[in-house]
């Protein structure tokens, strides 16, 4: 991804946070990435300049998860350098899974186990504390919002 006149653009990437509701509270899906061993929100690079941040939030969530969402209200916005030394953007949005949708989890190199936790746990699960500031963000929302 480069701008115009050669030089590099931010790394754009899409993310989402994926719930349901579950007895009489809510439950989040965290996927764990056994290239870091870390467990996290589903996100990803946008596949070039032209995706949409909801559009690579979308894809990025199916890919890693197999559920298929849409992108709801935005969540957070996180920046961040990567190990490359480049300028990231995340941007994080609601995405709720519907009874009808079961996903069709299949590990992979990137994703080897997706787990469901009450936001306790998930909060206690997530390696990175930038995760858990966008799911005390989502936490924070108005139910309508989300």
């Amino acid at each position: 991804m480069s701008s115009k006149g050669g030089t590099r653009a931010v790394v754009r990437a899409g993310g989402g946070v994926v719930w349901r509701r579950s007895g009489n509270g809510i439950e989040f899906v965290l996927v764990h990435r056994p290239r870091y061993d870390d467990w996290s929100l589903a996100k990803g690079k946008a596949d070039d300049d032209d995706e949409g941040w909801r559009a690579c939030a979308e894809r990025e969530v199916e890919e890693e998860t197999g559920y298929r969402c849409t992108a709801g209200a935005r969540v957070a916005v996180v920046r961040y350098v990567d190990r490359h030394g480049r300028a990231k953007e995340v941007r994080y949005f609601s995405m709720k899974v519907s009874g009808r949708d079961r996903g069709a989890f299949r590990p992979n190199d990137e994703v080897d186990e997706i787990v469901w936790l009450k936001p306790r746990e998930a909060r206690g699960r997530l390696t990175r504390e930038a995760d858990v500031e966008v799911l005390d963000a989502f936490l924070a929302m108005d139910v309508a919002d989300r």
